[in-house]
């Protein structure tokens, strides 16, 4: 599975921009997130569709972004994570 490009990026980028938005987290890269120093979430892309991978805790959770329902359930996910 690659890295997300930029057209798949660009499907995007209302819930970048949202992800801009929450304190805690830094784009380092277009859809490259990092918290503190270390990489916090990342997009792919295969077939299949388009992914995030999250770090929750010390584990990497991939999490499908393909609808409108999906996006919302990642942007929920951040959040917490971010709070703990």
């Amino acid at each position: 599975m690659k890295h997300a490009g930029e057209a798949a990026l660009d499907t995007l980028e209302a819930v970048l921009s949202e992800l801009r938005k929450c304190e805690g987290i830094r784009e380092r890269k277009r859809g490259v997130f990092y918290r503190a120093a270390s990489a916090f979430m990342h997009f792919h892309e295969d077939p299949a569709g388009i992914f995030a991978d999250v770090r929750t805790g010390s584990e990497w959770e991939r999490l499908p972004v393909n609808t409108r329902s999906e996006r919302g359930e990642l942007l929920r996910r951040v959040r917490r994570a971010l709070k703990e």
